[in-house]
Order: structure tokens, then sequence, then C-alpha cells
């Protein structure tokens, strides 16, 4: 089943909300003139902007070094060249910091005021002080090849600034090529200013075309064609057509196209293109959106936000459920190729590398084209289940030329919040601002569920750590009962042992004392042998034998007593002697144990 879904959005001064919206929560604004856009953004107010002064990151590059100056908006950029001063050893009055969006600044000039990303990059050029010295031309030129060069290229006509990095090892017709494709200047018709005297042929690559390192500046414009010329000489004796540079532009442009002449004028910037931004009826939105990003390049460049390939609540689980400190806005670009704010909108402001810096940082970007009715139709169904139908009838009922549409869409607990819908008609630095108010909103919620989510975490590692320290608890029971266990059935096996050793024993000291022969009298016609016997106890034992007996009829008699001979020895006195090692078929009177002898017992080791 699916959750009501929460919306706002600021209506020309009306608030529409879709399910479960809170009218207490979000009040109506004041009614705004009839002039101004349907879509206000929901900005934060000037007093907590100012408690808080935004952190500008700077990654400053001065020939092999960089160096990383972090400074709040309300510095100058003479307080970042006293830092590069400290960290460079240069002094500032031979310091030139360049690569600013807007062009050189002064010194004096308030960071705030240039309406910076939070990530910048910038260079120092120092053309007073003398190149560092190499060892050879040879082993400088090698070095030159495997750096890069930053160029900086101006859009003469467009009045658009393009930030390129190549290796040493790129010909200048390749930076011309790359141009190409940014501009859509052909090469034979660009006019370029600022490439070094020695650079006289396109073949030659850059490493030795004298190119200031690490950032060199160029302008670049379309060269005049006869054509225009010829338009230009009549423009004072005829008023039937008057053609502007762009109309000769395209006019000299279209046979490139397949384009009659008499076609040109008064056509759409969209007749000339060759595929729509977006397949109609595409199955897998996924493969939708490569298109739309391969198309949107091939149009505006390489240099656009990173389009999100794969379906809406793809690009939702990307954004929205993670752990709360990963979580992004979710930014919907809503393209239509019928509409004139496009091509300026997509080419100024969503192609600006200030934007799209702020974008890859702090959104996930997903594009979709309302340029074909079943495209459009589909993105409306998308939008009514995911965000309600209040916001599904708002764009419904947008007009071709209020678009292209940029939706910032923050992702709550049981909701998707629209909180700005930004239309075609703004600028730059207004896309900037609100891109920056909804990062406000933003933070301020991602701070609460990042404490929610810790507190929730802690909650759960100490459940996790009792549960593991009782798992442990029964598991060293369960050891300690099976080892009680194990000893038991040990010591068990091991009386069983016994108690079949000592019947054993038993079993063989009664036949051995079976077996004797009885003990002959003191009077006896033969002679008797009298053996006293001491036990390692102390107990003595005696009995009479006959002379003649055998040595292991002793040895019997005295394992009839529990001491058999493989575990004790039996010693004589004087001599000691070990009997044991006797012959045991001797007779007593042969191994002198006649007519009396002590022996004593002792155990064998």
């Amino acid at each position: 089943m699916i959750q009501p879904i929460k919306t706002q959005i600021d209506y020309g001064g009306e608030t529409i909300s879709g399910p479960a919206f809170d009218p207490a929560s979000h009040p109506a604004p004041a009614p705004a003139p009839s002039s101004s856009s349907a879509f206000r953004p929901v900005m934060p107010s000037r007093q907590i902007v100012e408690r808080q002064p935004r952190m500008l990151d700077f990654r400053v590059e001065y020939r092999d070094r960089n160096v990383d100056v972090v400074l709040e908006d309300s510095c100058t950029v003479g307080e970042i060249k006293q830092i590069l001063e400290n960290e460079l050893q240069i002094p500032v009055s031979k310091m030139l910091l360049k690569g600013w969006k807007t062009g050189d600044v002064e010194d004096s000039t308030v960071l705030k005021s240039l309406h910076l990303p939070k990530n910048n990059s910038l260079y120092v050029l120092t053309p007073d002080l003398p190149p560092p010295s190499s060892s050879s031309h040879s082993g400088a030129l090698q070095e030159s090849l495997n750096q890069n060069f930053m160029l900086i290229i101006t859009h003469r006509e467009v009045q658009r600034e393009y930030n390129l990095n190549f290796s040493g090892s790129s010909t200048i017709q390749e930076v011309k090529r790359n141009v190409y494709d940014l501009t859509s200047i052909p090469v034979r018709h660009q006019l370029w200013e600022g490439w070094p005297t020695s650079a006289t042929d396109d073949s030659m690559c850059l490493a030795e075309s004298g190119l200031s390192y690490p950032c060199h500046r160029l302008t670049v414009g379309r060269r005049s064609s006869p054509a225009q010329t010829q338009e230009q000489s009549e423009e004072q004796s005829t008023d039937v057509h008057m053609v502007s540079d762009s109309d000769g532009d395209d006019f000299e442009d279209a046979s490139e196209f397949g384009v009659d002449d008499g076609e040109v004028f008064g056509m759409a910037s969209s007749a000339l293109r060759k595929s729509p931004m977006m397949p109609e009826n595409a199955e897998n939105e996924g493969d939708a959106l490569l298109q739309f990003t391969a198309e949107f390049s091939s149009r505006y460049g390489d240099c656009h936000p990173v389009f999100f390939i794969g379906s809406l609540e793809a690009a939702f689980q990307e954004a929205f459920y993670v752990k709360a400190r990963d979580r992004k806005l979710l930014a919907i670009y809503l393209h239509h190729d019928e509409s004139v704010l496009t091509n300026v909108f997509c080419s100024q402001m969503l192609c600006a590398e200030s934007i799209v810096s702020y974008l890859s940082q702090n959104f996930i970007t997903w594009a979709w084209d309302l340029t074909k009715d079943a495209n459009r139709a589909r993105f409306l169904t998308m939008c009514n289940r995911h965000f309600g139908s209040v916001v599904a009838q708002t764009i419904r009922t947008q007009k071709t030329d209020q678009f292209p549409l940029f939706l910032i869409i923050m992702g709550k607990r049981s909701s998707n919040e629209v909180l700005n819908v930004i239309q075609g008609n703004t600028t730059v630095d207004e896309l900037m601002m609100r891109l920056m108010a909804a990062m406000e909103i933003f933070t301020a919620q991602q701070q609460e569920d990042i404490k929610d989510e810790d507190e929730r975490e802690a909650r759960e590692n100490v459940k996790r750590e009792q549960d593991e320290a009782y798992r442990l608890s029964l598991e060293a029971d369960r050891a300690k009962r099976e080892a009680h266990e194990r000893e038991m059935a040990e010591q068990f096996r091991l009386e069983q042992i016994r108690k079949e050793q000592e019947e054993e024993r038993e079993a063989i000291r009664l036949s051995l004392e079976q077996a004797l022969p009885p003990e002959p009298k003191e009077e006896n016609a033969e002679p008797v042998s009298k053996l006293r016997i001491r036990t390692p106890s102390g107990e003595f034992l005696e009995r009479r034998f006959l002379a003649s007996n055998k040595l292991q009829i002793v040895f019997d008699f005295v394992a009839s007593k529990g001491f058999p001979w493989d575990e004790f020895k039996l010693l004589s006195t004087f001599p000691r002697r070990d009997v044991t090692q006797l012959d045991p078929n001797k007779s007593l009177l042969e191994v002198k144990l006649f007519p009396q002898e002590t022996l004593f017992l002792e155990a064998k080791e």
C-alpha cells in the first residue's frame, strides 16, 4: 500500500499541499503580485544565514604545489593572498590570483558578493618572477609533456568561460575539436585570440606551443562568413530583411545539417536537432536516461550535472534510503524541447560550473523529457504515485513556455516533500540561491535524523552487547557442563580400567598362590631355606622353602602377596644384589639363599 506523500508548493501566493499536508505547520505566505512567478523558493530567514556564515574551500595551484585555504565568505580576496604569501613565500605585490568565475577581482572584494560555491579552484601567476630553472631543454620538455595545462577559454559571442584540462602531449587540433563540441563552432570557423606566436601548427603539442603553465587564457569566436559580410554591407541600403550575427551563423551552418537555405529563416532551434532527448514509450527508464545523457552532452557539452541512470524509485533509494549522514536532496530536471527557455536554461544555468559542482556534491540529479505526450503521461503517473495528485496536477497545468522545471525533493520519514519548484526563467545566481536555501532546510532536517539515528544505533548496540554477553554466558555454562561431563566420564573409564586391572591382578595372585608348593616344616629331611622379605611399607613376609626349590617359586610367592616381579625387584643386603636379575630356574641353594636370608622389595622405576 502506497503511503501518503507530503508535498508543499508555493504557487502564486497560495500554498497547495498534497496528502499529509499540515496547514498549521506551513502557513500561507502573503499574496504576491500577479506578474510574479508561479513558484517561489522556500527561503530561510536572513538572520539564520547571518548567524551561520558559510565556509568556502579554495584549492590554489602554483606550479607544482597545491595550497588548501578555508575561509568564511565574509572575508576578502586580499586575506586569501595574505595566507598564500605565508605558504608560498611570494609577496602579495608579485601575485596574480586567477580562476574567478566573474573575471579579475580586487583585493577588497568580499567573497560573499561573488556568490561562490563551497569548493573553488584558483591558480597563482607570477609574471614578474623568473620560472624555475631546469637541467636541460629535453628534460624540461619531457616534464611539460607530463604536466596538465588548464586552458581558460572564453566564448566571445555568449560571454561564457570554459575551464578545460589538457595534458602537455595533447595537440592544438585536439583543443579546437573539444571547443567545437562545447560551442558548436566548426574548427574551420573558429577565430582565436591568445595563442602564443610559436603556436603556428595545429599538430603541435601544448608542451611545445609556449603556453603559460599552469593556466593560459584564450578567446574563441565565430569567423565571419562571406554571406554575413555581404548582408552587413547591404544593411544601410535595404530594409527587406535584417540578418543578425546568430542568423548568419545558422544560415552558414545549415548546409551541414542537410537543410535548405530557404528553410532556415524563422526556424526554431529544435528543428535542427537530429534526435529527441528521450525515446518515446521506452520500456526501461535506465535506457531512456542513457540516451537523454548522451543527447544532452552532444547538445550542451560534457560540463553538465551527472544524471542518475535508473528509475525514479532507484533514485529515491540512492538519495533517501541510506544512512542519515549519506543522504542527499533529489533534484528532478524536467526537460521540454518546445520551450523557448530550454536552450538558454541548459547552456547558461544548468551547465554553469558552479551549479554543476554544487549539484554533484549535494544532490542526486534525475532527469526526464516531457516533450513527447507518452513520456509526459508516464512521468505524471510516477509523480502522482510518489508526490500526490496535487503536485501532478500542478505540473500537468504548466504551459510549454514555463518549462524546463527543476524540482527539489527532500525525503522524510514517511513522505517525500517538494521543497521548491524552479522554472526556466531564472538566472545562475537565483538558481544557486534556491539550491542553497533548500540545502539549509535539508541540513537542519538531516542533523535531526542523524541524532535520532545515532540514538537508535546506540540502543541497538547496547542490546546487541547484552545479547552477545548472554550468548557468551550460555556458551561458557555449556562448555563448563560439557567439560564436567567429560571429566566424569573419564574418571568412570579410568575407574573401570583400574577395577579390571585389580581383578586381573587378583586372579593372577590367586592362581599363583594356589600353584605354590606347600610350605615345608622346620624339621624336614631335606634342607630348608628360611627367607624373610621386607615390603616397601615396612612389613615382613616370612616363609620356608626347600633349598632345592627354584628361585621362580620365591618370585611367585612374592607376586601372590601383591608384589609382581615385573613391578618390583627383590634385593639382598650382603652382598647387595638384584635377585630378580638371577636365573629363576636355579635353586635357592645355587643362588646362595640358604639356609636363611633377609631380602627387601623395592618398586622398579
